[in-house]
Parts: structure tokens; C-alpha cells; sequence
């Protein structure tokens, strides 16, 4: 084979290279805000884990509505401030899912995270159409792999009856959603934006397992059809917990095709957590 040949061999496969992760990325998986190596199963802070793939994201099993409910401590149900009702699913229904959000807007795409009192990645408010979302991999866009650790990141990995891993970087704002927004630090690294999040309550995507990626896929799908999304994901903490008890979601399109209100409890079932350090232990679901 020529020198020539070769080279067209090679930009070749350069291309699908390019198109896979593309399509990982427009999955939502490119976006998870993860990054891991096995490890033992010990508490490992500082240790990068390799994401689900995208296989499993699809097929997690959601945790019974007992664990669940555990998170629902009247100082977190407060928060929600509306009816709680159990999605059989993994999550919960807010208020009839009926968002508390204005979708009549005229303004330019915008995104802005806000921290709480104690300095905890609190909340993530956007205004999103089709030109803030991300269909490049991190890789291509600089923001991939971090060591960088949120509050509470204890991780514990080679997990067994469930995800191989305890703890994700979970975000407010997904990668895929603002990541091409101007000026917005979709990085994993963001400590605005990300906090200490299960495996299954930030990747989960199916029916009948909605974590918070199965959500964020009913906005990415009406972006991709360039519908305009008033986007708001609010982390639930009780008390001073450094692990938030679980997110609030809130969407709702312009045309009003879209429009959920739920809240994806921070929980997995194969572990327990000490929400007040990130300390987990792992257990039989």
C-alpha cells in the first residue's frame, strides 16, 4: 500500500472516530459528568473511575420506592414545596409535575449557577435553544477528564449488584445542554456546577429507570428540534449535608410540548450513604 493510501486510510477512520463520539455525546453519555478508575472498594476521594457505558445507563435497575423515600425528610420535602408523588420509577413527581417556570421569554440563551449559603453547588438556571447545545465529546472541547472533587466525594468502586462505582461528578447544567453556550464553564470542574452524585440518579435513562440523564434527554430531544427550554435543576441538601438528598428538575419549552417537575433522589441501591461526609458502604439491593 502507497504512502497516499495510507494517509486516506487514515483520515478515514479519523472521521468515525469523530462520529462516535459525537453520538455519545448526543446520547447525553458524552456528557455525564464522571470520571473513574477501579479501584478497591474503599473511599477514594481523588480517584478518577471509568463512566458507565452506555449499555448500563440504559438498564440500571432504580432504587425500591422505600429507599427512595429515605431521602425525604420534611426539611427536604419543604424545599420541593409541592405534592410528592412516587414515579414508580426511581423519582418523584412534584406538584401534578407542573413547573414553577416562565417560559415567555424574549432574551438572548443564557445559563448561571448559584451556590447556597454554605457554599454548596445549589442551582442551575437557563434560558437553552439549539445553539447552546454540545455535540462535541469533552475531549474535542478541552473539558474532559478532572481530578478535581466536589464536597462529600468519598468514592468506593468495584461495586457489585448494580453500577461498579458509588459517586459521579453530577451536574446541574449538562454538558450537552450548555456546553456550546459562550462564556458558561461547562467543565467538570465547575464547582458552581457540580456536586457529588450517585452513578444511577445522574446516568440512569430509561422509563423505568429516571435518573436524571432520562430527563435531560426530553431536553436535549427538544433543542435537537430546536424548540426554546427554560431549564432549572435545584440540588436538595438537608441541613449542612455536604452529599445533596437529590435534584429538582424543572423544564418547560416555549410551545409548551415540554414541561416536567420532578425530583431524582440521590440514592443507588446497591450502597448507603452518610450524606452528612459522602461516606459509603455497600450493601445488597
Amino acid at each position: 500500500m502507497n504512502l497516499t493510501a495510507k494517509g486516506v486510510i487514515g483520515m478515514k477512520m479519523k472521521k468515525l472516530l469523530r462520529l462516535a463520539m459525537t453520538l455519545l455525546v448526543a446520547s447525553g453519555i458524552g456528557g455525564v459528568a464522571t470520571g473513574h478508575n477501579p479501584v478497591n472498594l474503599v473511599h477514594q476521594g481523588a480517584t478518577n473511575l471509568t463512566r458507565s457505558t452506555t449499555t448500563e445507563a440504559a438498564t440500571m435497575t432504580p432504587p425500591s420506592e422505600a429507599l427512595a423515600k429515605s431521602v425525604l425528610t420534611p426539611a427536604v420535602t419543604k424545599q420541593l414545596g409541592g405534592s410528592v408523588q412516587w414515579n414508580r420509577a426511581g423519582a418523584f413527581i412534584i406538584n401534578g409535575n407542573q413547573p414553577n417556570l416562565n417560559a415567555k421569554i424574549n432574551a438572548a440563551p443564557y445559563a448561571v449557577n448559584r451556590l447556597d449559603d454554605q457554599g454548596r453547588a445549589w442551582q442551575g438556571d437557563a434560558w437553552l435553544n439549539k445553539s447552546t447545545r454540545q455535540y462535541r465529546s469533552r475531549e474535542e472541547t478541552g473539558q474532559g477528564r478532572t481530578y478535581w472533587r466536589p464536597k462529600g466525594f468519598l468514592q468506593a468502586s468495584h461495586l457489585a449488584n448494580g453500577p461498579n462505582h458509588a459517586y459521579d461528578r453530577g451536574h446541574l447544567l449538562g454538558y450537552a445542554l450548555v456546553g456550546n453556550l459562550r462564556g458558561f464553564d461547562a467543565s467538570e470542574s465547575n464547582p458552581k456546577n457540580i456536586a457529588t452524585q450517585t452513578a444511577w440518579a445522574n446516568e440512569a435513562r430509561a422509563q423505568n429507570s429516571t435518573g436524571q440523564n432520562y430527563y435531560e434527554g426530553l431536553v436535549r430531544r427538544a433543542l435537537d428540534q430546536n424548540k426554546q427550554v427554560r431549564y432549572r435543576v435545584t440540588n436538595i441538601y438537608n441541613g449542612d449535608n455536604l452529599v445533596p438528598s437529590g435534584a429538582h428538575l424543572e423544564a418547560l419549552s416555549a410551545d409548551g410540548s415540554v414541561a416536567f417537575n420532578v425530583f431524582v433522589p440521590n440514592v443507588q441501591p446497591n450502597i448507603r450513604i452518610n450524606y452528612a461526609t459522602g461516606a459509603v458502604t455497600a450493601v445488597k439491593p
